[in-house]
């Protein structure tokens, strides 16, 4: 969030003296004062957000001065023709800002809005629950400063009409005391001058007054131009430091597509290893069939001794069948091979794949560090 705090030495003149201060003096004199304020007149616009107001130590930072949102008012007073922005957060005062004409409300986001007050010596932020609501904010905040304006011109016309008629007035009193040479005329003129002297006086003292307080908001400006500076060179870090850790990211996913591509191969020395699994059942069937019929043809052959030259048949037909099992018991064995060695690739791969998805967590785990960091320092300022 950006600081900012305009002040025009233009607009800085001496202002009538019915403009009190002593409201900010205490914060007993402030409830009194918006008590009264709330007795006597009523909110001209209400809207509800969360109170800030900039560190007084840095400068930079924002301080929440509400838990959560409150009631955020401007009220308009009668009798001192001025215009407030007044919040209260239970018998806390954490707002009581008089508008003046020299004031800016500035948006610094979509949500987020922000004036300085001189008198206060601090600056306000507000932040709104949608943009609308900061936009009427903004709306008021203009048509409140130049109802301030106004009045203020109005009350400067009137102090300088009645400053040139009593002036007139006191020359003419002169002039016709010269003529008449008249006692009480010279004592009335007399105590005239004095109150225009003590008047004079007055103005005087008010024009230091602000002066001082022009160049404490100078001063204040500076600081807080400072402060964006080196907010806007932190901001320029944090932007390299994403575009590494965003090359990163690409790298990693790179890799990712090639563990992709090598699970596609386990998947398909899976079918593979499925498939032998088959062949092995059905050779282990075909197993079973020939010593089933190995059985019957022993059986035979104890049967009718008689047969011999059949029992040497059969004996032939036996050896060659048990050398056709050892042969399936020999592929067998060598399918078994195949299986052990397919499993032991599939586990290393496993044990490949689970190394990299821990790094690869963890390198997501700095990027989601990473990200909050972004958000607080967004936050932050």
């Amino acid at each position: 969030m950006k600081v900012s705090w305009s002040v025009s030495e233009s607009r800085w003149k001496v202002h009538h003296r019915f403009i009190s201060r002593a409201c900010w003096e205490t914060e007993d004199k402030e409830k009194a004062e918006i008590e009264d304020i709330r007795e006597r007149e009523q909110p001209i616009f209400t809207t509800r957000a969360h109170v800030f107001q900039i560190d007084p130590n840095t400068k930079k930072n924002w301080v929440p001065a509400s838990k959560q949102a409150v009631t955020v008012s401007y009220f308009y007073d009668v009798t001192r023709n001025s215009y407030r922005i007044i919040s209260v957060d239970g018998a806390k005062v954490i707002i009581n800002s008089t508008i003046t004409p020299n004031m800016t409300f500035t948006k610094t986001s979509q949500k987020f809005g922000q004036w300085a007050d001189s008198r206060a010596n601090t600056v306000f932020g507000l932040g709104f629950s949608s943009e609308q609501q900061l936009t009427k904010f903004a709306e008021k905040f203009l048509e409140v400063k130049e109802a301030a304006r106004l009045a203020r011109d109005k009350s400067q016309e009137k102090i300088e009409t009645s400053s040139n008629h009593s002036q007139a007035s006191s020359i003419n009193g002169t002039d016709d005391e010269k003529a008449s040479h008249a006692g009480p005329a010279d004592t009335h003129l007399k105590s005239e001058n004095d109150k225009l002297k003590i008047a004079l006086t007055q103005s005087a003292a008010n024009v230091k007054k602000w002066e001082v307080e022009l160049q404490t908001l100078r001063e204040s400006n500076a600081r807080l131009t400072a402060a964006l500076q080196e907010s806007a060179a932190s901001a320029e870090q944090w932007k390299r430091q994403f575009s590494v850790c965003r090359d990163e990211n690409d790298r990693l996913r790179h890799k990712i597509d090639e563990l992709e591509e090598q699970c596609s191969e386990i998947n398909r020395e899976k079918e593979k290893n499925t498939q032998l699994k088959r062949r092995i059942e059905e050779l282990e069937s075909e197993l079973r069939e020939k010593e089933t019929e190995l059985k019957d043809l022993r059986k035979q052959s104890e049967i009718i001794p008689q047969l011999m030259s059949e029992c040497e048949y059969v004996s032939e037909k036996l050896e060659a069948a048990e050398r056709d099992n050892q042969n399936l018991e020999d592929k067998v064995r060598s399918l078994k091979t195949d299986i052990e060695e397919s499993k032991y690739r599939q586990r290393h791969l496993k044990v490949e794949l689970k190394n990299f998805l821990e790094v690869l967590d963890g390198k997501i785990d700095d990027l989601h560090d990473f990200r909050r960091g972004l958000s607080k320092l967004g936050t932050d300022n």
